[in-house]
Formats: structure tokens, C-alpha cells, sequence
């Protein structure tokens, strides 16, 4: 604990200290950003939550590609890795780590504009995207189920009725490359597009030293979408996207001596190909406005690995196996909601409401290959869900306002496998929550509130599990939380701070059994779900950014996290009164500034950080603490933009998935227990040319 604080004070005293400074009068104010996720958008500084959201100069400041680059910025967010890109989200500790026992029903929503694609943010990529807006803590209400944790989503660029264009091109170390292109404009007074598509390719910074290959862990990105806006009439507005991602990407990420250098014979892969459509339409009357969403996602998902890391002849008695998941998922889902407008509120006129009704439908298949199978184990989840919520923004006074949502849940998971087992579950499910907003033009923004949120209950699909561990039950989450945002000094200075107590019930937890491969000597895992009793997740997390003048903007992001969870049995038989949560570190930070040094030169500083922290509830293996530094030049003329960057300029040797309790050294005959690491990317310096028009 006392480490806890004392690097809150640190990091506290240097967004505090950018603030003692005089203040130039002729300085621009902060910018306002608007925040999209909720039923209506509204100001960061008007959002009774903890939120942060990721401009496009933030994206381009650290020249991220992808969001597994760009989620070290906002505080208490967390990725893991364990495939060729860091696709699984924790936010306040909560979050999967991995895809094998529970294939549909993430703790962390992910959406890109009005799609969800929980589960799926290998497809994150951030070209042409506006804004990456994270919601920590439960978001039942306007989210449900995907949002048990809270939400990242990605809001793309717009059509609009003026042309503009962005090219870039970008090349680094690691044969590294980027093209990009994306244009928009009028077609006539009602129709207006956007266009965008980008290709992404890199080798990685693995070396395969049996294939003698550089590129077995290698990255290969597609992302394309045609976004139409049809101005049908003065009232009536539609939306329509498309949108195409092929994702063929390596994983060939561990190796017997932790050095980066791997033996596989037969590399693995990290593949996924999506074709999505979405239809948004807004219908403006008298008294509101009716918006319905219409969405279809389809996604081929494949992922596997080569199981003994190595290569025939090199096992003393030429054991070799791979591991392969191939997912089908089919998605379609319909939102309808009314939302008030001035005139038709309740209660004399103080009352907004928004009130509405949701239709999902998840259909996904999933065939494994696994050397040691019997066949081809198959199984198939099909999920169905209603939903009904409702929200109510009271104004008890000129400064006090009451939030009441609630949202009603009721889903019916069909489940069969290549075994034979079938099963069909049902539940209804309450979300909601009860807030207190005060605001006023000196206090900025007061709020406290009680948030519920809920996770559905599933079905441990590896076909070795014993039929006591096949089910595992919902989990809640009570959220309590307070907070204060405010703009100071002339609006040059933004904070936001929260504090969360955070309850959770029927925990689930990964874990995993480990079994013997018969014939062989070597040890296959069966990953499980199970439920703890109880999960408590408490912290506080910091925002702040500081215009010092026309010149210099510094900004501090500090969270501080500690999450136990226990009262469970585990996979071993072994009893766990209390344990710290996997991925969740006490602490994360992201420091730096922005300094425009010319006219049209400027830079960019800044570390991201955290602390130690267990890679998984089933091991006792830890990521040490780290930091990491980042750089980038920019040169601007006109619509033209030079940058030079670098990330993890120091660097610095770090891991984004590790395990433990085994061995897998045939050199060793697999006696004994030895930790094994993925490592993070090293040291990699760019550059990037970008031309708007």
C-alpha cells in the first residue's frame, strides 16, 4: 500500500506541478470532446462516469496501429495477449484472458460505431477512426451484458457534406509498412459517403531459429469500410456501413528459453475475416427522436499453435502436436429506442426519458483440431436475447439532477457438442443505476451512483471436462461510485477523478486442469471457467491535461487498482480463501507532454507503466513492473505532415502473457515447473508521412 501511494504522489505532484505555472492570456481553452456511448451524446465533463476518450491526436501521437497500442494511455485498462495481437480487454481487473472455455460472452464490450464485436478486438485497428471512448465500471443500462466491465468503443470518421482525404504512408523497423487512404464527400444534396481502407504489415519481433523465419509472429491487416448517409428528409436520416476486415496475422510467441527465439516446426496463426453491415436510422418528431439500429456481423475466427513449441527430432522420442479453433460466428442484432426531446418531458417539464427495446441473436460453431483428439471436437452455442430499459434524467433543481436506469435481461443459450451433451439455459438478468449529479460553473461536475452490471452464465466446452465443471453461473457486479470533474485556471486545466468500491458476485474465474498426453510424457491444458463466491475491485483513477500556452500541453493518467477475489475451490481440489485478480495491476500510468517547438515542428514525450501483476487466476507467474517511453517528431507545412517516432525507445524487456505450474523442456523431460513469458514488442523506430486534403 505504501508503494501504491507513494507513486500516486508522485504522479499526482506532476500533474499538479504543470498546473503552478503562470498561465498565458492569449492561450487557447481545452477543446471540448464529446462523448458518443451514451443514449445521448453529451461533454466528457457532463458524463456521470469514469471515462476517457482517445482523440485522433492521440492516436497519431503515438502512431498506434492498433488498439492493443493505445489502451496503456486510459487508467485501469489492461490487455492480455496469448495470440498475435493483444485482443483480450480487462477494465478494473475484469476481463478475459483467453478464448477457449467461453467463446461468446465477454466482461468488456467492444463496438466499433454501432457494431459489437465483444470478444472480437483483434479487428481493432484505428485508421480513419475519430475516437476510441473507454467506459470503466458496469454500463447495464444502455449496454447489458457486454458490459459487465464497461465498454471500448471505436467511433470511425463520418460522411459529411464537405470533401476531405487523408493519405499516409508509413514504413519502421521489423519490415514494417502501412498504406492508407480514405476520402469523403457530397454525391448530391441528400447523399454523402465515406471510404476508407488501410493495409498493415509487419514482420514482429520474433525469430524462428529452426525455420530460420523473422516473420513467424508476424502482423497482416486489412481494414476497409463505405460508410452512406442518406438525408431522406428534413426528419428522417439514414445510416448505412459496411465493413471488411481480413486479419491474417502469426502467433508463434513462446519459447523454451524465454529469449525470444523459438524451434516451431508448424507456427501458429491468429486469422480473422468479417464482413459487417449496419443500418442506423433517426426519425426527428415533435416530440423526440426514434432511432433504430439494425446490425449483421459475420466472422470467420482461426486461431491455433503449435502445442510442444518445437520440432520433430528435437523431442527424444519425436512427440509433436498442434492445437487449432476454428470459429464461425454469425451476429445480428436490432435496437430500438425513443428518445425525449424539450417537449416532451415528464413531470412539468423536468424529465427526460429515453425508453427502448433489444433483439440479439449469436449463433457460433467452433471445430478444434488437436493432434491428440479423437475426431474433430465440435460444439455450438446459440444465444438469444430480449431486452427492455428505460432511463429517466430528473432536474430536482438548477443544479441537481437524478439518473434512474434500468434494463431487464432475458436470454436463452442453446449448447450441444460433438459428445453428445446438449443443454439450454435460461436468465433474466436486472441492470441499472441509481445517480446524483451536481453541477454548477464553479464545482464543474459532482456525481455519485450505484451501477449494477451482469455477465450470462455459459458452458465449459473442452469435451475432457467432467460433467460437475461443465456449467458455470452469471456474475454480477455492484458498482459504487463518486467522482468530480472540473475545468480550472481559465479552462487550461481539465481533472477527473473517480472512486469505486466495486462487489462482485459468483466471480468467474479462469482456471485450468493439466493432464497427461498418453504415450508421450508431455502435458496437454484444459482451460475451465469456475465461480468464486465473492470478487471485491476498489480504486481511483486520474485524469488530467494541462495547456501550459499555445505551446505546451502536458496530461497525467494515473489509476489505482486493488481487486481480490476468493472462497472458491479450485480446478486442483485445492481451497483459495483470497487471491489478487489476474491482470489487474495496483497501478498504471500515462505521463508526458506535447511541445510545440517551431511554427511547424512539434514533439511528443510521454511513459506508460504499471505494476506487478498475476498473468492468470490458475498460476502464480507475474509480469514484473514496467515503463515504457515514447517519442515522436512531426513536421507540418501546409496539408502535409513528416513525423519520426519511436516506441519503447529504451527497449525495455517486458511480457503481455505468461504461465506456470509445468514444463515444457523435452531437454528436461518435462520434470519440474518452469515459467514461460510472451514478450512485449521491443524497441522500434518509424516514419510516417500523411497528407490531408
Amino acid at each position: 500500500m505504501k508503494k501504491r501511494f507513494l507513486t500516486l504522489s508522485i504522479l499526482t505532484t506532476f500533474s499538479v506541478v504543470t498546473a503552478t505555472h503562470s498561465v498565458a492570456e492569449d492561450a487557447e481553452s481545452i477543446e471540448t470532446i464529446t462523448v458518443t456511448s451514451d443514449f445521448r451524446d453529451k461533454p466528457i465533463d457532463e458524463i456521470s462516469s469514469s471515462v476517457s476518450v482517445l482523440s485522433e491526436n492521440v492516436l497519431n501521437q503515438r502512431q498506434a496501429k492498433h488498439l492493443e497500442e493505445l489502451l496503456n494511455v486510459a487508467p485501469n485498462l489492461n490487455f492480455n495477449s496469448g495470440a498475435g495481437r493483444g485482443r483480450f480487454i480487462q477494465i478494473r481487473g475484469i476481463g478475459e484472458r483467453s478464448q477457449y472455455a467461453e467463446p461468446i460472452n465477454p466482461s468488456v464490450g467492444f463496438i466499433i460505431d454501432d457494431m459489437d464485436f465483444s470478444g472480437m478486438a483483434g479487428i481493432g485497428t484505428l485508421f480513419d477512426v475519430e475516437q476510441v471512448e473507454v467506459l470503466r465500471g458496469p454500463h447495464g443500462t444502455e449496454f447489458g451484458a457486454s458490459a459487465m466491465a464497461g465498454v471500448v468503443k471505436l467511433k470511425t470518421v463520418d460522411p459529411s457534406a464537405l470533401a476531405s482525404g487523408h493519405f499516409r504512408l508509413s514504413v519502421a523497423q521489423q519490415d514494417t509498412w502501412e498504406l492508407a487512404a480514405a476520402y469523403g464527400d457530397s454525391l448530391s444534396d441528400k447523399w454523402q459517403y465515406r471510404v476508407a481502407v488501410q493495409q498493415y504489415a509487419s514482420d514482429g519481433f520474433i525469430k524462428n531459429i529452426y525455420l530460420d523465419r523473422e516473420d513467424t509472429d508476424n502482423i497482416d491487416e486489412l481494414t476497409s469500410r463505405i460508410k452512406l448517409r442518406y438525408l431522406a428528409t428534413e426528419n428522417l436520416t439514414l445510416d448505412f456501413s459496411y465493413q471488411y476486415f481480413d486479419i491474417d496475422n502469426g502467433y508463434d510467441a513462446f519459447s523454451l528459453d524465454n529469449d525470444g527465439k523459438t524451434r516451431s516446426d508448424e507456427p501458429g496463426f491468429d486469422r480473422q475475416e468479417t464482413h459487417a453491415f449496419g443500418l442506423n436510422a433517426q426519425w426527428r418528431q415533435p416530440w423526440g427522436t426514434v432511432k433504430a439500429i439494425y446490425t449483421n456481423n459475420q466472422s470467420d475466427l482461426e486461431y491455433g499453435y503449435d502445442e510442444d513449441w518445437t520440432y520433430v527430432g528435437f523431442h527424444p522420442w519425436e512427440y509433436s502436436s498442434t492445437d487449432h479453433y476454428f470459429r464461425n460466428r454469425d451476429n445480428n442484432s436490432l435496437d430500438v429506442r425513443v428518445v425525449s426531446n424539450d417537449s416532451s418531458k415528464l413531470l412539468a417539464g423536468s424529465t427526460s426519458w429515453v425508453i427502448g427495446a433489444y433483439l440479439k441473436n449469436v449463433d457460433e460453431d467452433v471445430v478444434r483440431e488437436y493432434t491428440y483428439a479423437e475426431g474433430r471436437p465440435a460444439n455450438d452455442y446459440q444465444v438469444d436475447t430480449l431486452a427492455l430499459y428505460g432511463q429517466l434524467d430528473s432536474q430536482l433543481s438548477e443544479q441537481l439532477t437524478l439518473i434512474t436506469g434500468l434494463r431487464v435481461e432475458s436470454t436463452e443459450t442453446d449448447y450441444q457438442d460433438s459428445a453428445g451433451f446438449a443443454e439450454t439455459s435460461d436468465d433474466t438478468i436486472v441492470g441499472g443505476k441509481l445517480v446524483l449529479e451536481y453541477q454548477s460553473e464553479q464545482s464543474g461536475l459532482l456525481y455519485g451512483g450505484v451501477y449494477r452490471g451482469y455477465k450470462l452464465g455459459g458452458f465449459n466446452t473442452d469435451l475432457r471436462i467432467a460433467p460437475e465443471y461443465r456449467l458455470f453461473e452469471p456474475e454480477y457486479n455492484w458498482n459504487y461510485e463518486i467522482g468530480m470533474k472540473n475545468r480550472f485556471l481559465n479552462d487550461k486545466l481539465y481533472m477527473g477523478i473517480s472512486a469505486f468500491y466495486m462487489e462482485r458476485k459468483n466471480n468467474q474465474i479462469d482456471d485450468y486442469f493439466i493432464l497427461e498426453i498418453p504415450g508421450t510424457g508431455a502435458l496437454s491444458f484444459v482451460d475451465v471457467k469456475l465461480n468464486a463466491d465473492v470478487g471485491t475491485n476498489k480504486g481511483v483513477e486520474i485524469e488530467s491535461r494541462y495547456e501550459l500556452n499555445n505551446s505546451a500541453t502536458f496530461f497525467a493518467n494515473i489509476g489505482l487498482l486493488d481487486a481480490t477475489f476468493g472462497d472458491l475451490y479450485n480446478a486442483k481440489g485445492e481451497y483459495v480463501p483470497e487471491r489478487e485478480q489476474a491482470q489487474a495491476p495496483s497501478y498504471t500510468f500515462n505521463v508526458g507532454m506535447v511541445i510545440d517547438v517551431t511554427e511547424h515542428l512539434r514533439m511528443s514525450l510521454e511513459a506508460d507503466g504499471k505494476d506487478e501483476h498475476y498473468f492468470s487466476d490458475g498460476h502464480n507467474e507475474r509480469s514484473s513492473a514496467y515503463v515504457l517511453w515514447h517519442t515522436r517528431f512531426v513536421y507540418q507545412m501546409n496539408d502535409w505532415e513528416w513525423s519520426i517516432w519511436g516506441k519503447n525507445i529504451f527497449d525495455k524487456r517486458y511480457y503481455v502473457r505468461g504461465f506456470g505450474g509445468f514444463n515444457n523442456d523435452p531437454r528436461e523431460y518435462y520434470e519440474g515447473e518452469k515459467p514461460y513469458y510472451q514478450l512485449g514488442d521491443g524497441r522500434q523506430f518509424g516514419l510516417s508521412v500523411d497528407y490531408h486534403f
